[in-house]
């Protein structure tokens, strides 16, 4: 079992910047890929960025530019660096990883979600 706890939104103007953290815990050996996601009232849930293992990043063409994402692999944590925040970027975001978890004979790289953290940027 991984557990995975959010930190770090809020409520901010718009311009202002936040920080997510989201930290891993569990029964796994190591974690290949990390994502944030984002899901707005009445709208699919999205990509925002996604990190690699080796720590290449990719990113929504919404966030390019102003979003940051990163991981300390010693820490199995994964941060999110939001600056230029715009009221259109106001949603839930949701951490994503896989973990590589043992098996009987082996491992698979599972999937698990963080439970989400508000983020609001009004003035």
């Amino acid at each position: 079992q991984v557990q995975l706890v959010e930190s770090g939104g809020g409520q901010v103007q718009p311009g202002g910047s936040l920080r997510l953290s989201c930290a891993a815990s569990g029964r796994f050996f190591s974690i290949d890929a990390m994502r944030w996601y984002r899901q707005a009232p009445g709208k699919q849930r999205e990509l925002v960025a996604t990190i690699t293992v080796s720590g290449a990043a990719t990113y929504a063409d919404s966030v390019k530019g102003r979003f940051t994402i990163s991981r300390d692999n010693a820490k199995n944590t994964v941060y999110l660096q939001m600056n230029s925040l715009k009221p259109e970027d106001t949603a839930v975001y949701y951490c994503n990883v896989d973990p590589v978890v043992p098996l009987v004979a082996g491992t698979q790289v599972d999937d698990y979600w963080g439970q989400g953290t508000q983020v609001t940027v009004s003035s």
